[in-house]
């Protein structure tokens, strides 16, 4: 029965009974305030769960800019809150209808306590995952600024030897890399390091021998001429002689006090170029012997994933 329907069938029973006195209608208007009273307490329930929402929806704006998985959660409470408006709306229909809503909001505003119960645990744990990121992201600021620091002592020692072409000191990421041309090393065909390689082994071996956290791989490569007959008995092919040659430069490395452990030899032959081996300018780019720095902890994940 609406509130309007309550009125008239009050003013019906006042007519009714008034010469009987003013009891029926205190009985009546007590009634009516009490229904008033409890509308009004209903009504102000509705607008403490809306300022509880209100909150919530804030708190989760202030969470989208850290973790962008809470926008499901997020759209999850926008939409229980439309619900719970509509459901609000029919407050107005009748006492029974009331009372229903009122167990309804009850139960919802457990609902929404426990969601705000989780999303404040979410919240605890996204400040611990952001906290743990930052850790990360200094530690890696701090390996890249060592990188940066080693790349810049290489280049510091061997400052003659870029300057002259001999050699390329590159960077990626937390990886160095010394690309020296072959005729600095060996001469043609052999495997006997020449006394211009022995002096720049001798500078990196200096400066290699302090970087404890670096595994220290040595890459031999060729053109793809095939090797001379009159070397086909020493060498089979190219695979042969980078592997050599790359071993000559482990050895050299390792007599320069570089640890053995934090040593890699290996051979790529043709099969790496990094230019055209078409002319004769690019074959002499592609002989060269690669010495690349890698952390210890990447070199372990190598490892571990070819295994």
């Amino acid at each position: 029965m609406s509130i309007r329907h309550w009125w008239v069938y009050g003013a019906i029973v006042a007519v009714v009974f008034a010469p009987s006195g003013c009891v029926t209608k205190n009985t009546y208007e007590k009634l009516e305030a009490d229904k008033n009273q409890e509308i009004a307490t209903l009504r102000t329930e509705r607008l403490e769960l809306q300022r509880q929402r209100a909150e919530l929806q804030e708190e989760i704006e202030k969470l989208n800019v850290q973790r962008a998985g809470l926008e499901e959660q997020k759209a999850q409470l926008e939409r229980e809150s439309v619900g719970l408006q509509t459901k609000l709306g029919l407050l107005a229909n009748d006492k029974q209808a009331l009372e229903e809503q009122k167990t309804t909001l009850a139960t919802e505003k457990q609902t929404l306590e426990a969601q705000r119960a989780s999303l404040v645990q979410q919240q605890s744990d996204l400040r611990g995952q952001i906290g743990g990121l930052e850790q990360q992201k200094a530690r890696l600021l701090a390996a890249s600024q060592e990188t940066q620091a080693q790349y810049d002592s290489l280049v510091q020692k061997l400052t003659d030897e870029v300057q002259q072409g001999q050699l390329q000191v590159r960077r990626y990421k937390n990886m160095l890399t010394v690309d020296v041309a072959e005729q600095l090393f060996f001469d043609s065909g052999s495997t006997t390091l020449k006394q211009s390689g022995q002096s720049v082994l001798k500078k990196l071996g200096e400066t290699l021998a302090t970087y404890n956290d670096k595994i220290i791989r040595i890459v031999g490569h060729t053109d793809n001429v095939p090797i001379a007959k009159s070397l086909q008995g020493k060498y089979a092919s190219n695979w042969e002689l980078s592997v050599a040659r790359a071993a000559t430069v482990v050895r050299f490395l390792q007599q320069a006090g570089v640890p053995a452990e934090r040593l890699i030899a290996s051979g790529r032959a043709e099969y790496a170029p990094v230019a055209d081996n078409d002319t004769p300018e690019g074959r002499k780019k592609n002989r060269r012997i690669e010495i690349t720095l890698i952390d210890r902890e990447l070199a372990q994940e190598i490892n571990r994933a070819s295994n």
